[in-house]
């Protein structure tokens, strides 16, 4: 059961769909109600596809660049590694991004190890910083440097609190929800992380509907990259003419 109803927005969330682009069965996640985001893998059999259709229907899109993780896995088309000079990662990571003009930002696909190094994330952040795209750390892990290299060079940035179906059971997904919406009531925003699961769409589908019942509105993730900046703006701004 989730929780009591409010009968204000109490917070904002925004919920991102993680590793699109393998599946014809990841084409169905556009049909979710709300403006929920989608994260595209690069080079995959249905990423254009896909982000032609989302496009159409209006909704954000990100860049799922696969970064070295310390597991080893394989990572696929598009990734960014340790090993790469400055050049090869800034050519991989724009041609992945000439590929989907239509994103808006990237987030890491694992990058457990690559979101620690310095200078991976500096020059990923040149990138992002030329063509004004935000980052979202996916947070894979609690060492990461992205985000202090992302402040470094100017690019808009935020993280994520929750991954809701890392173990996509209606008992669980429901747990994490209601985590979702307790740290949006308490800091008026949160940021979730999901996947293309059949078993994700159907509890998505069915629970999104029901936060503005519970006080949450469900924005694009843009949104929340914005706020946090006029918020940041506001406060020096207060901390100036206080002096």
């Amino acid at each position: 059961m989730l929780l009591c109803s409010t009968s204000s927005y109490a917070g904002q969330v925004a919920i991102v769909i993680d590793d699109i682009g393998y599946h014809a069965r990841d084409l169905q996640a556009i049909t979710l109600p709300g403006e929920v985001s989608y994260s595209i893998l690069p080079h995959t059999p249905f990423a254009k596809r896909f982000a032609t259709q989302a496009e159409l229907a209006n909704k954000e899109l990100l860049l799922h660049v696969p970064m070295q993780a310390i597991s080893g896995k394989e990572l696929g088309p598009g990734a960014i590694t340790q090993d790469m000079n400055k050049a090869e990662l800034q050519y991989t990571l724009e041609k992945a991004l000439d590929d989907l003009p239509q994103v808006k930002g990237i987030n890491n696909h694992m990058g457990s190890y690559l979101t620690q190094k310095i200078k991976p994330m500096s020059w990923t952040m040149e990138i992002l910083k030329e063509r004004n795209l935000y980052f979202l750390d996916s947070k894979t892990t609690q060492k990461s440097q992205a985000q202090n290299m992302a402040n470094l060079f100017g690019v808009n940035n935020i993280s994520r609190h929750v991954f809701l179906d890392n173990i996509p059971s209606e008992k669980q997904m429901t747990f994490r929800l209601n985590q979702l919406i307790r740290l949006a009531k308490k800091n008026d925003y949160a940021i979730a992380i999901a996947h293309p699961y059949p078993e994700t769409l159907a509890f998505l589908d069915k629970h999104i509907p029901t936060l503005k019942d519970q006080g949450i509105e469900l924005v694009p993730l843009s949104r929340l990259v914005n706020k946090k900046y006029i918020r940041l703006a506001a406060l020096s701004e207060q901390t100036t003419s206080s002096e």
